[in-house]
């Protein structure tokens, strides 16, 4: 994990089942088993998700695509804002920043999130994505993005 991803934040999770309500929840997202996105990590407040290279996923240059970057950037911090919420609750994304700070040339991208600042109405998560290739890590991407909780609003089973 790149240093710069983790959170020192301890948090309580209002639900005590929260790691797997994450988890059956992300099995549920089309798009992350489309893409072939794995949740590698599941704690409170915290988040990895892990996409290895396939060439479907790339742009003109090879390179992981920004838009396959964003979309685990942002699995990876709504699921940390997530795994705090109470049962009958949900979060939805209103509002994300990126920036790309070097190409996502490698064979795994690595997004792990955190929750900054928790709230009964809004939730502010961050995400850094690193990129594999060989023995080399390289921080490619870092998100920070606001999320609205969804109170009395549980996922749909």
């Amino acid at each position: 994990m790149h240093a710069g991803s983790k959170s020192s934040q301890v948090f309580t999770p209002a639900n005590p089942d929260y790691a797997a309500r994450v988890r059956d929840s992300f099995n549920r997202q089309g798009i992350m088993a489309h893409i072939g996105a794995e949740l590698s990590l599941v704690e409170a407040g915290r988040v990895q998700i892990r996409l290895p290279y396939r060439e479907f996923l790339t742009q003109q240059h090879g390179f992981f695509h920004g838009g396959i970057t964003t979309t685990i950037a942002d699995s990876a911090c709504g699921y940390s804002g997530f795994t705090l919420m109470p049962a009958d609750a949900s979060v939805l994304t209103i509002e994300y920043k990126v920036n790309f700070l070097a190409p996502a040339d490698g064979e795994l991208l690595v997004a792990s999130g955190h929750v900054v600042k928790p709230g009964r109405s809004v939730i502010v998560c961050h995400a850094d994505v690193v990129v594999h290739k060989g023995e080399r890590e390289r921080l490619c991407a870092t998100m920070t993005e606001t999320m609205m909780v969804m109170q009395g609003l549980g996922e749909k089973e």
